[in-house]
């Protein structure tokens, strides 16, 4: 097969690259593929089976990858010229460990894009928050007549349109804690830096929560003089960063300070650089609900000020952005209830953030794989808004506890069940005129789904399936 050939792409012909990682997201697909077209041999390894990976697999048909399924193999490692490391695989794989003590050379999609891309990068870190606020960033640019990609961990390599990025485009990529540990390696960061805010989150993956904010703090450490953070003004954490830019640094908060960048100021969005005060938006031009989504937008506004555009050109693009798949997303209202696709939060501060955006009682749909966090401050907030908590799920027996060993007057239902189907069921038959059915799930998303999105998407399935027909 012909390879094919850019000013953007190097030449990897007759190189042996073990992709380890093929997964289901997307960046693990991007790499093979990538490399197979730049004439690599490639092998593609994964533990998880050829049947469950059966759709990334079909769309590598037309090339020639070789796959290693269900297990490693020391020998795609220690014969390879390149590994390709997913960003789920931990730093201590015996895998990585041995080809390292080989001199076999690491690499990422991430680094490689960074590597690769000519146009100035935009990335956006968080504990929660990024991928709206990635999805707000994109909408503002491209409204705005920039010329923009989104990709990274929001869901979408950008390896594939490599060679269609052209210098003076504009790429928005969210960027995870995994994927940041591993940026380090080549000591880059985006020329536009945004940090949403800091919670524990993926301990089940970083030894520690100091390990964890390290790794997300590389977006801002490696950057260079001439590059801006924008720094969430009302995180403590986050704000005690702006001692190590090396930058400029731009602000974003709630409270309305004498900080340059967006803040909030009698329900009017603004925006300070310098001595200048100008108007963004109000709170009420904004189609997504909720006080996480205006500090979503004020993250927004100060990455798209820093980036050039204007505050009126900000405000107009912000009043059209409608939300995003799998984040407080509405499916419709059958007899009163309206029912909402959170599935993205995988986090109990996701949930907590949800919960709060309604001012009516809830039906909460939660529990998923774990990760290791607690849930005692989520079980605070869900006994006050919530009228039933329907659990399913590996982490179903931990989040009850929390709810039921509160000391309240008033605890909301908490049941069990086997699967999302029979949640969705029960929610049904709970629900009265005026209740929110709420899909939230605190945790990850992989004992019983692919990804979240496939939670999501089965949720909103049942959903629909379930109002049109009914239940016996």
């Amino acid at each position: 097969m012909a390879t094919r050939t850019s000013k953007h792409l190097p030449d990897f012909g007759g190189k042996r690259v073990t992709v380890m990682g093929l997964g289901l997201l997307g960046g693990g697909l991007a790499a093979t593929r990538f490399f197979a077209e730049c004439g690599a041999t490639v092998t593609a390894t994964d533990l998880r089976s050829e049947k469950q990976l059966l759709s990334s697999i079909n769309k590598l048909h037309d090339l020639d990858i070789a796959y290693t399924l269900g297990e490693h193999r020391e020998e795609d490692f220690v014969n390879a010229d390149v590994i390709v490391v997913n960003p789920g695989v931990k730093e201590d794989s015996p895998f990585l460990v041995l080809a390292s003590k080989k001199g076999v050379a690491l690499e990422t999609e991430v680094n490689l894009f960074f590597k690769l891309c000519p146009a100035r990068i935009l990335g956006v870190t968080g504990s929660v928050g990024k991928t709206t606020t990635t999805s707000m960033i994109g909408h503002v640019l491209k409204s705005s007549g920039r010329k923009t990609w989104v990709g990274g961990n929001i869901g979408q390599s950008l390896l594939p349109q490599i060679r269609e990025i052209e210098p003076g485009d504009t790429v928005v990529l969210e960027l995870s804690s995994f994927q940041l540990r591993r940026l380090d390696w080549i000591k880059v960061a985006p020329a536009i830096s945004v940090v949403t805010n800091f919670h524990p989150n993926h301990l089940d993956n970083h030894p520690t929560i100091e390990d964890y904010a390290r790794c997300k703090k590389h977006i801002i450490s490696n950057q260079t003089a001439g590059d801006i953070a924008v720094l969430n003004a009302d995180d403590p954490v986050i704000r005690q960063w702006s001692n190590d830019c090396p930058g400029r640094v731009q602000y974003f908060g709630l409270r309305n300070e004498s900080l340059e960048g967006a803040f909030l100021s009698d329900k009017e969005l603004v925006l300070r650089l310098g001595k200048q005060e100008q108007r963004i938006c109000s709170v009420s031009d904004l189609q997504v609900p909720g006080e996480h989504n205006v500090a979503n937008a004020l993250t927004c506004a100060s990455a798209c000020a820093a980036a050039g555009i204007s505050p009126k050109k900000i405000g107009k693009a912000l009043s059209t952005f409608e939300g995003v798949e799998h984040r407080l997303e509405f499916i419709g209202e059958w007899c009163g209830v309206r029912y909402f696709n959170d599935s993205k939060a995988t986090t109990p501060s996701s949930t907590i953030r949800a919960l709060e955006s309604f001012d009516r009682r809830v039906i909460l749909i939660a529990g998923g794989s774990s990760k290791d966090l607690t849930y005692n401050d989520f079980a605070k907030v869900a006994a006050r808004k919530t009228r039933a908590i329907f659990l399913i799920g590996e982490t179903a027996g931990q989040i009850a506890s929390a709810v039921n060993s509160l000391r309240t007057e008033h605890l909301p239902l908490v049941k069990t069940f086997p699967s999302l189907e029979t949640a969705v069921e029960a929610s049904y038959r709970t629900a009265k005129r005026g209740d929110i059915v709420l899909l939230s799930p605190t945790t990850a998303s992989f004992d019983m789904f692919d990804n979240f999105e496939d939670r999501g998407r089965q949720f909103k399935k049942c959903v629909i399936e379930i109002n049109s027909c009914g239940v016996n």
